[in-house]
């Protein structure tokens, strides 16, 4: 396996790429938007230049990542002859639903799909693909390059041969594989998201101050970020959008997003990406500073 299609170039996408890239392997890395492509691919660089500045990589590898990099503005052009497509479109069901169905059309049928969906069914997504044996959840964390763990999930239909070459494709990235069944939430996001939003009823409730949550969690439970200071750097409307799939898919209240949650996303305060959620990021410097993990 040594060449990988990435859909999307937001910060999942261009942290996949980025990763794949590092470790040698040839990146087609797809976006309809030649704006997103090129802010993908600066962010790539400067997350390399700060690696660079650590001692962590030299020139030679910083150039040879970038080299390994192609990009694309179309699915058809852009996934011809690979061995692997990881799609990391934004988390819309309906998207994520058409996005396979042309990759259904285009693809080889020995060629690998996998969704970087957070929460979305990898049954459901499969559904729409003619071999859904070759279809398979690859969840990677944020910043992709750092994180070690990766969430396989596999779907109804998944195949053995399947599941066991992407927990091997893993382990080359250097990351941690884990396997998971095709369940709301799969694992991770599962236990986070009640978290997090539990933490936002507390506020919403009037317990405690946002500062004086996340510090209670921080130094309490020795977590290296609060729970409110978290859902900024993974997007409010993200945290809302998983916890309305698990809501929906268990019917079951404790998964249904608190109004505050409801609200904050309605009015365009989504954290990080937006310059404010719960904490204020409408200074450079102070965004820098909260959403680097590579300084």
């Amino acid at each position: 396996m040594k060449n990988i299609a990435v859909i999307g170039a937001g910060t999942m996408g261009n942290g996949i790429a980025h990763t794949f890239a590092q470790f040698g392997y040839q990146v087609n890395l797809i976006d309809i938007l030649e704006e997103s492509l090129d802010k993908g691919m600066k962010t790539i660089s400067g997350n390399l230049d700060r690696m660079l500045s650590k001692e962590k990589i030299s020139e030679a590898d910083k150039e040879a990542t970038l080299n390994n990099i192609t990009t694309f503005t179309a699915i058809p052009e852009g996934v011809k002859e690979v061995d692997l497509v990881v799609e990391a479109a934004t988390e819309n069901e309906g998207l994520k639903l058409k996005i396979f169905k042309q990759l259904d059309e285009n693809c080889a049928a020995k060629t690998i799909l996998a969704s970087n969906t957070s929460s979305i069914s990898i049954t459901k997504i499969a559904s729409v693909v003619s071999n859904p044996e070759r279809v398979i959840g690859m969840h990677f964390m944020n910043p992709v390059p750092i994180m070690k763990l990766v969430e396989i999930i596999r779907g109804y239909n998944t195949s053995d041969k399947v599941t066991s070459t992407i927990m091997e494709l893993s382990e080359k990235l250097n990351k941690v594989p884990v396997e998971a069944n095709d369940y709301p939430g799969f694992v991770a996001n599962r236990i986070l998201m009640p978290m997090i939003n539990e933490a936002i009823e507390t506020y919403y409730n009037g317990v405690a101050g946002v500062k004086e949550i996340d510090t209670v969690m921080k130094l309490g439970m020795a977590h290296p970020m609060g729970p409110l200071q978290l859902a900024d750097f993974i997007g409010l409307d993200v945290c809302h959008s998983i916890l309305e799939v698990m809501y929906e898919g268990f019917k079951n209240p404790k998964y249904a997003p608190c109004p505050l949650l409801t609200n904050m996303v309605m009015a365009g305060k989504l954290g990080i990406k937006s310059g404010e959620g719960f904490y204020d990021y409408s200074e450079s410097k102070k965004a820098e500073k909260v959403s680097s993990q590579f300084s």
